[in-house]
């Protein structure tokens, strides 16, 4: 019987293009800290960083670590001269993409009714982001005042979706085993990949991202209206 369900957040609970979302970000983060950082270098920075967190599975260096190693190399900026404006941007020009999401209440209802029957609950969105850019997607989400007993954080783990050492990693921090999970995302190689270790796997497919290898198959999939109903229900995999 399951007794955690972990959720993915973008493009699950909280609906948008994950694709489109993305090059928004990194256009806006260029545009802001172009007077700091030329915003080409910025970009190869960002990525290199970004594919450094990705294929790491150094277990001693959490993911803000890993990153922050990386852009540093290759943009040879002076943390402490550019990281403020980054801090800055989170703050001031980051909620500007909220306009590029779709919030529902069926998230926070979707929450609230595995909460009350008692599951634990993880927000497991893949840890590459920091805490403040976080904070403002679970609030867009409608998320910020439904209590939850985990969220991956970039500045605290040290695996990244699609490892199966993330997912061990939630079942280690919460004392179950994989068996007792349910996944519950919407991008088949990054969410699915949870299948590796145990876990089932719902497959929330409004916002489906599928790159076609690996190849998973998800034990449920539906709209987040779908998935509600039969969470509310317990129906499929929450029976």
């Amino acid at each position: 019987m399951a007794k955690v369900l972990l959720f993915d957040l973008d493009g699950t609970l909280l609906p948008m293009n994950t694709e489109e979302f993305v090059g928004a970000y990194v256009k806006a983060l260029a545009t802001n800290l172009a007077p700091h950082i030329n915003p080409e270098l910025l970009v190869k920075a960002l990525w290199s960083g970004t594919h450094a967190m990705i294929e790491s599975k150094d277990a001693e260096k959490t993911n803000e670590a890993i990153f922050e190693e990386a852009f540093i190399s290759l943009s040879g900026v002076v943390k402490e001269d550019l990281w403020p404006y980054i801090d800055e941007f989170y703050e001031k020009n980051f909620p500007a993409l909220a306009s590029l999401c779709s919030s529902t209440p069926l998230s926070k209802q979707i929450v609230e009714e595995a909460t009350r029957q008692g599951y634990k609950v993880v927000i497991a969105t893949n840890p590459v982001f920091p805490k403040a850019a976080l904070e403002h997607r679970l609030n867009w989400a409608g998320l910020t005042e439904v209590p939850v007993d985990l969220v991956t954080l970039y500045e605290e783990s040290t695996y990244t979706k699609p490892h199966k050492e993330y997912y061990q990693m939630i079942c280690q921090k919460l004392g179950v085993s994989p068996e007792e999970c349910i996944m519950i995302g919407n991008d088949v190689q990054e969410d699915l990949s949870a299948s590796q270790i145990g876990m089932k796997t719902f497959l929330v497919d409004e916002y489906m991202i599928d790159r076609g290898q690996p190849v998973f198959q998800a034990d449920a999939r539906g709209s987040l209206e779908e998935l509600y109903q039969q969470l509310k229900q317990k129906e499929g995999l929450f029976q």
